[in-house]
């Protein structure tokens, strides 16, 4: 049985992604929620199952193999999946979603840093530093071009949910919470990919959560 190893639903981004790909996956996968910066974190960070990724979540163990990172956690289970769930068929497409899903998950500091992924809150709209509207400016145009090129009569940037809305859902999440300012055509795919029913299972479990991160419960500065 594969296993999946996450941290706190309300606040893990990298786990939703993984958490994500395995649902897309259709694969049978068990689920182990640790909680984040606990009293017993550094030690369970020291534990075998953790080595490999030097305690960072998600990471992912299938029998002796194990994945950890989000984005080769989808690849891995894209091959063994049948590699038809997770990328476009188109090969336009499919260089243009790997890249905007490699684009994600190594750029965005600005926003990812000032404002950190909390599902339980929404905070009044607040004018976003300079840095973090760029960020979301490029973002916006990543959007953009993937519907208009790729998205045709689906939801989704690339018509079917995929490995880049997977990518993208935290961002999604963000911009709820924070009441960061968006376009006009950019709501009708955020409440796309938050009505999900991948999504709506995660945010309900993030809610019955007891946990609470203090540094991760106060509105950006």
């Amino acid at each position: 049985m594969r296993k999946l190893i996450i941290g706190n639903r309300a606040y893990s981004s990298w786990s939703l992604r993984g958490w994500l790909a395995c649902k897309q996956s259709g694969l049978d996968f068990e689920e182990v929620v640790v909680p984040l910066y606990d009293s017993d974190w550094d030690k369970r960070r020291e534990g075998d199952e953790f080595a490999p990724s030097s305690g960072k979540v998600p990471i992912l163990w299938d029998g002796d193999i194990v994945v950890w990172d989000s984005l080769a956690i989808i690849e891995y289970l894209n091959e063994i999946s049948g590699g038809d769930k997770f990328w476009p068929t188109d090969p336009a497409a499919r260089g243009m979603a790997r890249s905007m899903a490699a684009e994600m998950h190594s750029s965005f500091q600005a926003l990812r840093r000032k404002h950190s992924m909390n599902i339980r809150q929404v905070y009044p709209p607040k004018q976003p530093d300079e840095d973090v509207l760029q960020d979301l400016q490029r973002i916006m145009e990543l959007w953009a071009q993937a519907r208009a090129r790729f998205g045709g009569d689906g939801d989704f940037l690339f018509g079917q949910f995929g490995a880049v809305d997977i990518m993208f859902a935290p961002v999604v999440t963000r911009i709820v919470t924070y009441s960061l300012p968006i376009p006009r055509f950019a709501p009708a795919y955020m409440n796309a990919v938050l009505q999900h029913p991948f999504m709506q299972d995660w945010i309900a479990k993030a809610q019955e959560e007891d946990w609470v991160i203090e540094q991760f419960e106060m509105p950006a500065q």
